[in-house]
């Protein structure tokens, strides 16, 4: 069998940011009902490109659902159509979560058509995500003390989003 996952805990301490972690994002999500964090390593069946990343699932059978899309992710590195976001520097992580478009207008100021240039690099900010954010995805890198209780308490909105969405499919 292969392995599909392993805990990375990664503390951000900065003057900026204050002390936050990775793990403490990862444990609240964990909590949830019914969650699914995937956790893709080297040697598993996961492209290459997401080792090391976590996504996030309802799923509560264990399985991660097909045809699904996760309701939000950590990412650790730079992609190569993501890249603005600075994150292959050792420390650098950002959180995404699908919020829909009014939430992402209420914490960011924007529309999903808009086209301000914003530093997508700033720690402890909402903005909308580099790529998804016109699908109504937001993505703070290094959350903070400005932004952890709010990324904790939209993670919870979407993965009981996610549990409505799976109980009409079904």
């Amino acid at each position: 069998m292969p392995v599909l996952a392993r805990v990375i805990v990664l503390n951000v301490v900065g003057p900026e940011t204050g002390t936050m972690s990775m793990e403490q994002v990862l444990d609240m999500v964990r909590s949830l009902d019914g969650s699914l964090v995937l956790a893709p390593v080297a040697g598993s069946d996961a492209p290459e490109i997401a080792w090391g990343d976590y996504f996030f699932y309802y799923a509560p059978d264990g399985n991660v659902p097909r045809n699904a899309q996760p309701y939000a992710t950590i990412v650790t590195k730079d992609y190569p159509d993501d890249a603005r976001s600075g994150l292959d520097p050792a420390g650098r992580w950002r959180v995404n979560i699908h919020v829909g478009q009014s939430t992402l207008r209420e914490l960011t100021g924007t529309n999903q058509d808009d086209v301000v240039p914003r530093d997508v690099a700033e720690v402890d900010v909402f903005l909308p995500h580099p790529v998804y954010g016109v699908l109504g995805w937001v993505a703070v890198v290094n959350p903070g003390a400005r932004t952890m209780p709010t990324v904790l308490g939209l993670l919870r909105d979407a993965h009981a989003d996610e549990i409505r969405r799976v109980s009409r499919r079904s």
